[in-house]
């Protein structure tokens, strides 16, 4: 050390020992607010670095940014040691500074970094430490273990210096950062490190450590020490080891995931009192533009997927104009060429441009989702692009408009998969980068807390700004990354560091030093019921209409797609009628119920033919046999009694008052009646307590004659209507005969119910 550097602490030395004079007064007076500057380094405004600056503005922080603009060579901080660029420019910044004795200033990141009090707090806290210069805690030495034996050693707290977080008057401050003469790539907290760790300077420059976590709260190692604590204006994190509440919450290291997660509640996004205090912030009114953004689509059908038509069905039907919207198909199943070539006929002229990859391509997932990604960003008029897996099924048409407004650079709507905790986002990490479940990702999906979300990965849907993608997702490989599925590899390449090397740069040997922090945040919405996910786990395409098998495995879709719009009014409205003395007639299929069963019943085309001999039944034998095919021959006979207890047994408990049914039957089949082959059924009684008759198609449309009478009544039901079902007692009171169909062919689904 020179005699001028000797001098100068000899003085400063003086000077810490009258102020420790002056500090030892009780009746000292507080520092006022004003006389707090935070100095950051930012040298883009990535997403962390407008969160950073949204919680200071909020307790009125007084900011200055240091580097704004620079191109960033401090290395790679975030993965291995760097960070000398910060020094340098807090260096100069401090040359203006120094003579400014009563100026506290503190130093701290931006990107990963967030305040959850104000400045009265943490100037408060810095004076009652009585040091004039304290550096952040903790745990875990970095980058140089083998200083870990020169440090202090400390009774209680957190041991090591952390450069993320610095807080001191100007002078000393300014002495500290005098000395950097290094590298803008060297390590900024190793250069801090050696002072501290030179008793001379620690001791005359009054350096100290926020052991406790009073002022710096840094998560690297300390996520089980930290929980979040919620108060009525806002939430603050609470250290439960020294009981408490840091100001300044660094997410140094890998702990980036968590601090997004508390960045979700700190300091006013979200409360139990008030909700979401953030939600409203820079949103888009789409009623104020001339017109609606440009939208690229796209679809990917990358397994066979139950209810298909369903899907395109809520596209079409979307509330945003459709020369608007650009449609992006990728098929990787040969099995739903016929669904999209329906879908091509229906709606081509729909949308502005319609464009389709089928399977003959052999393209992988992560290919094709770069191909429709690709189409936006190479299309300066495409303003966003929306991502959709076709197990999306939107209940929302209002999806794409309140997905816009919200003014995010990655979104996606919360759906969730019927009667299940299965959503569309992982809340949290493993540490390996797998899935984790965050504390309130339950609450999140069961809309308990509505929000809107940072979170750490998404899949099936999702939107992203077109300025986006060309701009920090000019890169074109997202969708692929080792070992990781394409979603998976998407939300990696969007949250981490992203490698970037300028023209003016081909040395190979600075390439680390061009690595710029991205960081995007990825955000999720509930604040709207939006739709839910379909499973496609289990999903048979060997049938026909193999959409019928799915009502154990997608009930909700199932009853949607099957089951009469009216059918729920037979007990909100009393809707059905008796046509004969305890005849019951009821809606219970949508006429695409009854067209599947039909074609799934000719596709199998086995018809019995109507002959007494019959090997499917006991005996062998029927006494008043029908030309019909049983639910088991097409193996829909589980499907088929589940169906009977779900939307039969209620509406059997509502008419026949008192009598509980098991819900079972053995005889369940579909008949055929057509002049040629039998067109009639004589009278006679069925094996059943009772029996249900479903209509599978239209008389007058799709043939003549049929109906039903019954004898003891003399009462006759001659104009069946197409999804509507008889209920009517089987043995005794109700023998009964099928009427002629003189034309067409006539189609009925039978069961006979607790035989």
């Amino acid at each position: 050390m020179d005699y001028f550097n000797l001098f100068f602490l000899l003085c400063f030395s003086w000077k810490h020992f009258i102020s420790n004079a002056h500090s030892s007064d009780s009746n000292q007076q507080p520092i006022p607010t004003e006389k707090l500057l935070v100095l950051t380094v930012a040298t883009e405004e990535t997403d962390g670095y407008l969160r950073f600056m949204q919680s200071a503005n909020y307790f009125n922080y007084t900011i200055k940014v240091l580097g704004m603009g620079e191109e960033w060579r401090g290395g790679d901080v975030g993965r291995s040691i760097g960070g000398g660029q910060k020094v340098r420019l807090l260096k100069e910044a401090m040359e203006a500074l120094t003579d400014q004795e009563d100026l506290v200033v503190l130093s701290v990141d931006s990107y990963d970094l967030i305040f959850a009090g104000g400045p009265e707090e943490i100037l408060r806290k810095f004076q009652e430490a009585n040091h004039k210069v304290l550096f952040a805690a903790d745990g875990l030495i970095w980058p140089d273990k083998r200083l870990q034996e020169k440090y202090p050693s400390v009774r209680s707290g957190k041991r090591f210096l952390n450069s993320g977080g610095i807080i001191g008057y100007a002078p000393y401050v300014n002495k500290i950062v005098a000395q950097w003469n290094l590298h803008e790539n060297d390590d900024d907290q190793l250069f801090y490190t050696k002072i501290y760790l030179d008793s001379f300077q620690r001791e005359n420059l009054n350096i100290g450590l926020d052991h406790k976590s009073q002022i710096f709260q840094n998560l690297n190692g300390a996520i089980d020490e930290v929980l979040l604590k919620f108060g009525t204006k806002s939430a603050r994190v609470r250290n439960t080891v020294y009981d408490t509440l840091p100001v300044v919450i660094h997410g140094n290291a890998n702990t980036k995931m968590y601090l997004n997660y508390l960045g979700n509640y700190i300091p006013n996004a979200w409360n139990y009192e008030r909700g979401c205090g953030v939600c409203d912030h820079n949103m888009v009114d789409l009623s104020q533009l001339k017109e609606y953004p440009t939208v690229m689509v796209g679809v990917f059908i990358e397994q066979p997927t139950p209810f298909l038509s369903q899907f395109f069905q809520r596209l079409v039907t979307l509330d945003y104009p459709k020369d608007k919207l650009n449609v992006f198909v990728h098929n990787n199943e040969v099995y739903h060429e016929r669904h999209i070539q329906r879908f091509w006929e229906e709606s081509k002229d729909v949308f502005n441009s319609f464009k389709v990859v089928g399977p003959e391509e052999n393209l992988s997932q992560g290919q094709a989702r770069n191909m429709g990604m690709g189409l936006c960003r190479k299309d300066p008029g495409c303003d966003f692009y929306l991502s959709m897996d076709t197990d999306v099924m939107l209940t929302n048409r209002q999806t794409l408009k309140l997905l816009i407004e919200q003014n995010r650079k990655i979104i996606g709507p919360l759906v969730t998969r019927h009667g299940k905790l299965w959503s569309n986002f992982w809340g949290a990490l493993s540490l390996d980068g797998y899935y984790a479940r965050s504390e309130d990702y339950i609450d999140i999906v069961q809309s308990k807390r509505v929000g809107v979300w940072n979170i750490p990965y998404m899949a099936h849907i999702y939107l992203i700004k077109g300025e986006v993608l060309r701009n920090q997702l000019k890169e074109r490989n997202h969708f692929v990354l080792e070992k990781l599925d394409p979603d998976m590899a998407l939300c990696r390449h969007a949250r981490e560091l992203t490698n970037h090397r300028e023209k003016d740069s081909p040395n190979p040997e600075t390439f680390h030093m061009l690595r710029v922090p991205k960081g995007m945040f990825m955000y999720i919405t509930n604040r709207h019921e939006f739709g839910r996910l379909i499973s496609t786990a289990n999903f048979n395409t060997s049938h026909y209409n193999s959409d019928l098998w799915q009502i154990f495995e997608n009930p909700v879709d199932w009853k949607e797609k099957y089951i009469h719009p009216n059918y729920t009014r037979i007990f909100t409205e009393n809707y059905l009628e008796e046509p004969c003395p305890d005849v019951f007639w009821f809606p219970v299929f949508t006429e695409r119920a009854c067209d599947e069963l039909v074609e799934e019943m000719e596709h199998y085309g086995s018809w019995s033919g109507g002959n007494h001999e019959d090997k499917r039944i006991t005996g062998g034998y029927e006494t008043v046999p029908t030309d019909d095919i049983h639910m088991k021959q097409i193996g829909y006979d589980k499907e088929w009694l589940h169906f009977i207890r779900e939307f039969i047994s209620p509406v059997t408990l509502k008419v026949f008052s008192g009598y509980y049914t098991k819900g079972y039957a053995v005889m369940n089949f579909v008949v055929k009646y057509t002049p040629g082959r039998q067109a009639y059924l004589r009278p006679h009684h069925d094996s059943s307590t009772f029996t249900i008759n479903v209509a599978l198609n239209s008389k007058g449309t799709d043939f003549q004659g049929g109906g039903c009478r019954f004898h003891r009544y003399n009462c006759s039901v001659d104009s069946p209507r197409k999804g509507w079902s008889f209920m009517h007692p089987g043995r005794l009171t109700h023998l009964h005969e099928g009427l002629p169909t003189t034309n067409g062919t006539r189609y009925i689904a039978v069961s006979f119910i607790d035989p």
